[in-house]
């Protein structure tokens, strides 16, 4: 398998060496890079990367997120979970979200995290003496699936999917032999349990075997293999792949069933789920090290892949107290093992455009075989870096794997460079013979690097064919329109001939059906599939909508933050023109107001709606549009507080300030810094100051710490 990536290194510039304006700047690239990266391996089973440059991209994210907090963006890949499904299979709403772990790579990044936990829960930070005892289980590399019994039968499976939505593979599911369709003993009468999906190693090794001497095409990897069997349309054909099944999660329960995950999983077993049996209790941070150490030696001898050990905090309640943020629970941990590494040639560095504009240089490789994956393209993510590392063409380079999956360049091989080595220029680059500017190698329009930033840009806009299909693939993505028969291809080959330019164009599809019909390789059911498809989504929710424009610095999560604060289209619209006003003006105070939006990713809304091109497409798109639908968290639907907006101030005596916001937001409040005239609540602690006066003045009400909890008592969001 050739995998081409465009992941940014993990050891790019050193962090305490970025300045704000180039941090700013490449957390942009890794949300874009991660989010690309999280449709091929959650929604299409088709990594371009491996397990280590994707958790190494992760990884840099977190250390720039750590020096610069006030930087963190919404769309943060902090924040994200996988992507949507595919196609070919029912879509499944998960009844509570299926999220994606925090991972580490050192001892010190598991002391940080039990650091966190202590930090997070009141008792435990002013109490040392207090133990956090951890479940420890060996990290299965497979596919995670979410099982759901009803009165203690097998009712449907599904696949993790976004993390909120998934599909249905229950029919398929029903084939694995250790999956009990049955329950033994008394249970629940709803119990949803999560687990993964594998192959052994051995039965991989056999099933390749007898495919090579069919002459058939080879799985990369057992994870492949277990995700591909599992996803099979027809479910006789994967009855006839060996997967087998652990359990090791519980999700929605009707009743009480443990008050600890160790003792959860040995109800499990006495249901009769598969446990793995190397899991184990860990009292303190150096058993759960020891531990991590111990399957590591191990792993290699072990009938199955892991790529690593997952901790869990042991106690139920603690874990229902520290929750979760967008995309992982506060309360488990990923460790993963070091890395592996190979040595090949990188043949010329080349420049790729981004929707955005963002110009990005790639190592165009030599293929060489990682653990089993040919990489034969990465990114080498900015001229600063490439500078920093001094690769050139023609060097021999190190790529480095870990995990599983396919590596980064790390570093350059100098006693294997060529005499006629050139340091690499990205002016030079972008300035073709006889000229005298940088271009984009796609349109020719100028090409510039803004003082203080790390990306070259095509200054082209929607001029730039690459950035306006790029736009376009991107409206019609899973996580944005999900419009299926619309994907890179067919936008591709719409765009040059004039049938789509604008996402308004798509919608009118239906006037052009004739022309369709008529192309090659369309006809009459896959053209009348297609328009069902568009206008099926005519109607669409607001998150959807605003993530699908594509503005810059605007992902899955801030989508979802503005459209939850905003309610309407028709609100947001308008106040987002009205605080291109000035920014005095109240409607720009508000969206600054919003939590985790502050002015770069306001500066880069406002940016799109001061463009008259862009308020003329919206507006020509809300036209062909049935409904925009609002949006709102499931769990927190009859919450007293969905839909409000609180504020905190001064000390809190039950509880620490993260885990008030914690519980404010999974009810569906949005938690700002200061308060406005828009402010629902201000929640009162001791030592309170101007929050409280200015409250006053403004009318606002405002609750004690006591009031605030018995106000959400009974109605705490699932982590």
């Amino acid at each position: 398998m050739t995998a081409e990536a465009s992941p940014t290194p993990s050891h790019s510039v050193p962090v305490e060496s970025l300045t704000p304006e180039e941090a700013a700047a490449e957390l942009e690239h890794l949300a874009a890079t991660i989010a690309y990266h999280d449709r091929l391996y959650y929604g299409e089973d088709a990594p371009e990367i491996t397990d280590a440059a994707y958790d190494a991209l992760v990884r840099r994210n977190r250390a720039i997120e750590a020096r610069f907090p006030e930087l963190i963006r919404a769309d943060s890949p902090s924040r994200r979970v996988g992507a949507a499904p595919t196609t070919g299979f029912r879509k499944v709403r998960h009844l509570r979200p299926m999220l994606s772990l925090e991972n580490a790579f050192a001892d010190e990044d598991v002391r940080d995290f039990f650091a966190g936990v202590r930090n997070f829960i009141k008792e435990l930070r002013d109490d040392p003496s207090i133990p956090v005892e951890v479940t420890a289980e060996p990290k299965i590399d497979g596919l995670s699936i979410s099982l759901l019994y009803e009165k203690g039968a097998f009712r449907r499976g599904a696949t993790r999917g976004d993390g909120a939505e998934g599909e249905d593979v229950t029919e398929n599911l029903r084939t694995i032999g250790s999956l009990p369709q049955t329950l033994r003993g008394a249970a629940p009468d709803i119990l949803e349990v999560r687990g993964e999906v594998y192959i052994e190693k051995a039965e991989f090794l056999r099933f390749n075997e007898a495919r090579a001497a069919r002459g058939e095409a080879l799985f990369a990897n057992p994870r492949n293999f277990a995700a591909g069997s599992l996803r099979q349309l027809d479910p006789t054909v994967t009855a006839q792949r060996p997967l087998r099944l652990f359990c090791y999660a519980l999700g929605e329960v009707s009743e009480e069933v443990a008050a600890t995950h160790w003792d959860f999983l040995e109800r499990l077993r006495q249901w009769g789920f598969p446990v793995n049996p190397k899991s184990r209790l860990c009292p303190t941070i150096e058993a759960a090290l020891a531990f991590h150490r111990e399957i590591g030696e191990e792993r290699a001898e072990l009938p199955y892949d892991i790529d690593g050990v997952v901790y869990k905090i042991n106690r139920f309640d603690w874990q229902a107290r520290l929750g979760m943020v967008s995309r992982a629970p506060r309360w488990a941990l990923a460790h993963k093992f070091p890395a592996e590494q190979a040595v090949t040639v990188l043949k010329s560095i080349e420049i790729s455009v981004g929707r955005t504009g963002v110009l990005t240089p790639w190592a165009n490789l030599e293929p060489v075989n990682v653990g089993g994956v040919i990489v034969a393209r990465a990114t080498l993510h900015n001229e600063d870096e490439i500078a920093r590392k001094d690769f050139r063409d023609g060097d021999t380079v190190v790529i480095q794997r870990a995990g599983d999956v396919i590596p980064q360049v790390v570093s350059v091989v100098a006693e294997r460079r060529p005499a006629a080595a050139a340091p690499f220029s990205m002016r030079a680059k972008l300035t073709p013979p006889g000229a005298t500017e940088p271009q984009c190698p796609i349109c020719r329009s100028l090409a510039i690097r803004e003082p203080g930033e790390a990306a070259w840009r095509c200054t082209g806009g929607l001029v730039c064919p690459a950035q306006a299909v790029e736009r376009l693939i991107h409206f019609c993505s899973r996580l944005a329109f999900d419009i299926d028969g619309l994907g890179e291809k067919n936008i591709l080959a719409f765009w040059s001939d004039g049938l789509v330019k604008t996402p308004a164009d798509i919608f009118r599809l239906h006037q052009r059906d004739a022309e369709i019909r008529a192309r090659e390789g369309w006809g009459e059911v896959s053209t009348r599939k297609l328009l069902q498809a568009i206008d099926r989504r005519r109607t669409i929710s607001l998150d959807r909508l605003i993530y699908a424009l594509g503005i810059r610095q605007v992902g899955e999560a801030t989508a979802k933050l503005l459209a939850r604060h905003y309610g309407t289209f028709e609100t947001w619209r308008g106040q987002m023109l009205s605080a291109t006003e000035s920014e005095e003006s109240e409607a720009y105070r508000e969206l600054t107001n919003i939590s985790q939006i502050g002015p770069s990713v306001a500066g880069d809304i406002l940016a799109f709606f001061r463009e008259e091109h862009n308020r003329e497409a919206l507006d020509d798109l809300r036209r062909e549009l049935r409904e925009i639908t609002p949006v709102l968290m499931p769990s927190a639907a009859a919450s007293p507080l969905a839909g409000k907006t609180i504020v905190f101030t001064g000390t809190l005596d039950k509880m620490t300030r993260a885990e008030a916001k914690a519980r404010a937001e999974a009810l569906g409040a949005s938690v700002a810094g200061s308060v406005s005239a828009k402010t629902s609540y201000l929640v009162i602690g001791a030592d309170a100051g101007s929050k409280a006066e200015k409250a006053k003045a403004l009318g606002v009400a405002t609750l004690t710490e006591a009031e605030f909890l018995a106000m959400i008592a009974g109605g705490q969001g699932q982590a």
